[in-house]
């Protein structure tokens, strides 16, 4: 008896839960299931949108990473490792609201095999492309950057490396661009870079080369077009094959080809090559690092 007396005694302090008939609890209830489903609809329709967004800018990059107008360039190849180049800053800034000219944003490509060019190290493969409507054509570029590859002062030189430009369907590791001022800006700013369409850049597997640059060099630079044109391209094969920037050694002394020359010498003489002792002194050229 006693028993039984504190079982109910027990029950009676507990607190007792609402009836579910009393009144306001189904409305109560209600209330909470609807709030519990808004709040997952929201949840799901901010994941969506994520995915709508990321899905979205990997469309506008284009199979080759390039936010390009026009059909999407083919799928680059396994890039070398190395650091990611910065732009040449522009030395002639345009003014605000004035036009880049661009072209169409297409390449052709060049035909073909090339030789091997070096003697010894590791083999690059890379392709030449020109942009569609550029006033330039494929085979005499291909021919130009071959020329300054083959080089004995150029990345050649140092035993180090060998090239051989390949076909547009290769396998290859880099490609070598030459595009106008307007396709180079937007190359360019699809990697984090910006050039004002004024400097070159390089991209992992990308060396984009300004047209304006190749056809104009830049004022001042105190050397012959060619050898400017061979700074542009050694000096983002530079970056390609893994250096990044450097400074002036000394007053007086030729640049290496790291500086950053289309932005002034800094007291430095052009130079557009590596290795420029070569064959003579194989040792490749450098100046302090810039961090």
């Amino acid at each position: 008896m006693r028993g039984e007396l504190e079982l109910f005694e027990r029950q009676e302090a507990a607190p007792r839960r609402p009836a579910q008939d009393a009144p306001g609890f189904r409305a109560r209830r209600r209330a909470v299931i609807q709030a519990r489903r808004r709040r997952n609809g929201f949840l799901v329709a901010g994941v969506l949108g994520v995915v709508v967004v990321l899905v979205g800018i990997d469309l506008a990059r284009g199979q080759d990473g390039l936010l390009l107008p026009g059909p999407a360039a083919p799928v680059a190849g396994s890039a070398a490792p190395g650091v990611s180049a910065e732009p040449e800053a522009s030395g002639q800034p345009r003014e605000e609201g004035t036009p880049v000219p661009a072209g169409g944003g297409t390449f052709g490509y060049a035909t073909g095999t090339g030789t091997v060019l070096g003697a010894a190290g590791t083999l690059h493969k890379f392709r030449v492309a020109v942009e569609k409507g550029a006033d330039a054509e494929v085979t005499a570029f291909a021919t130009e950057v071959e020329r300054i590859l083959a080089d004995p002062r150029g990345w050649t030189g140092g035993g180090k490396h060998r090239f051989q430009r390949v076909a547009e369907k290769a396998t290859y590791e880099f490609t070598v661009y030459l595009a106008t001022a307007g396709t180079t800006q937007k190359m360019c700013a699809a990697g984090g870079l910006h050039t004002e369409g004024f400097s070159s850049c390089r991209l992992p597997g990308q060396l984009v080369i300004n047209l304006d640059r190749w056809s104009q060099a830049v004022p001042g630079y105190g050397a012959p077009l060619p050898d400017y044109q061979a700074f542009a391209v050694n000096h983002e094969l530079g970056h390609q094959l893994g250096y990044g920037h450097e400074a002036c050694p000394a007053p007086g002394r030729p640049a290496p080809v790291m500086q950053q020359q289309s932005t002034g010498l800094k007291n430095c003489t052009a130079n557009p090559w590596p290795h420029p002792a070569a064959p003579t002194d194989p040792a490749l050229y450098r100046g302090p690092t810039i961090p």
